[in-house]
């Protein structure tokens, strides 16, 4: 029997208990094992880890834990892809997400950023792998054992239940503050919303709104009408307010 002993700092204390967030943990192994395997043995996604050193040198996922190693484990600093199972993790200038069937709200929101998000109530874990692999997109989830799937290369674990905490904690992981644009996509399907003129929509609109807007768009995928009303003027003070408060 081997053993070696674990300590993991910064956010990644949210996946143990009170009890344990600040202690070492050592744990008991056989064979060779990889510190990936070992990391995940005690719940935390390999998604969600940045650093790992082992008696003071730094290594990344492939490394064979031995006898007696001190092992430390650091999430990603703010902005920064994951350690890579592949070392080829990157994200993209403007990163796209996948979400799983439980944060349909938070889906809502990142579009209202005009980021690029794929979201349905029905996905199955292996669809969300499946796309989050070859689409090189950031998979969010609260479903740990779905990040540590070999497959995925990106993600995060969200930690928080409420919806405005939720998007609070993804600006904050992946700096998006200087990334968003406000009200570009469709919050529905998601496709990019294009200006269309009053006039070719006037029969569609109610009557207040065709005297009091002016400024209109148009999903084309899906024939939805977008206008700054009451409920735009919410939504944008809502996101300000959240971009500025996730620093």
């Amino acid at each position: 029997m081997k053993h070696a002993t674990f300590c993991f700092f910064d956010s990644l204390k949210d996946f143990f208990v009170r009890e344990k967030k600040d202690k070492p943990i050592r744990i008991t192994f056989q064979g060779r094992q990889s510190v990936k395997h070992l990391i995940e043995s005690l719940h935390v996604p390999h998604t969600d880890v940045g650093r790992i050193f082992v008696n003071g040198g730094e290594v990344d996922f492939s490394y064979l834990v031995e006898d007696e190693d001190r092992v430390f484990v650091y999430p990603p600093e703010n902005g920064q892809p994951p350690k890579s199972t592949d070392d080829q993790s990157a994200f993209q200038e403007k990163p796209g997400f996948v979400l799983d069937n439980h944060l349909g709200r938070l889906a809502r929101y990142l579009r209202m950023l005009g980021f690029d998000v794929l979201y349905r109530n029905d996905y199955q874990d292996a669809e969300l792998a499946q796309i989050a692999a070859s689409g090189d997109r950031i998979l969010l989830t609260r479903d740990r054992g779905l990040l540590m799937r070999k497959a995925i290369k990106t993600g995060y674990c969200i930690r928080n239940k409420d919806p405005n905490k939720q998007l609070a904690e993804v600006v904050e992981r992946f700096d998006l503050r200087g990334e968003y644009e406000l009200f570009q996509r469709c919050l529905i399907c998601n496709h990019p919303l294009e200006s269309i003129a009053k006039e070719d929509i006037i029969e569609r609109l109610q009557p207040l709104t065709k005297k009091y807007y002016h400024d209109f768009r148009i999903c084309p995928q899906c024939d939805r009408i977008y206008w700054k009303g009451s409920h735009y003027k919410r939504m944008e003070s809502f996101l300000k307010k959240v971009m500025g408060q996730s620093k």
